[in-house]
């Protein structure tokens, strides 16, 4: 008569399981926001910092390339720090997450949220 609810057991499990993914994810959300990276440019004389989660929160100009007949230069220096430093938060991001599946028992490359 109750044959049909003994899969409840398995379902109480999932959800379980699913209240403790959200709770991995909101901490490794929190983690991602005060882990920085930094990207360069132009051999170090330009380096932005970030968080991982691509949130620019630092910029290093070495004042040696402050030449104003070379503006278009320093600008892409900026530029190419900064884009640097996006692509180091975004990797950082991935193995991050990918920890935090690997951790679960799930494939490393999944991608989460669901």
């Amino acid at each position: 008569m109750l044959k049909g609810l003994g899969g409840l057991g398995d379902m109480a499990k999932m959800m379980k399981a699913a209240q403790e993914m959200q709770g991995k994810m909101t901490g490794l959300q929190d983690d991602l926001e005060k882990i920085t990276v930094t990207g360069e440019s132009g051999a170090g004389l330009v380096r932005a910092t970030a968080t991982a989660k691509g949130v620019l929160t630092g910029l290093e100009i070495d004042p040696s390339i402050f030449n104003p007949d070379e503006k278009e230069v320093v600008e892409d220096l900026i530029l190419a720090a900064i884009k640097d430093a996006q692509a180091k938060a975004a990797e950082r991001s991935q193995e991050e997450m990918g920890r935090l599946t690997e951790s679960m028992g799930l494939p490393a490359n999944m991608p989460l949220p669901f």
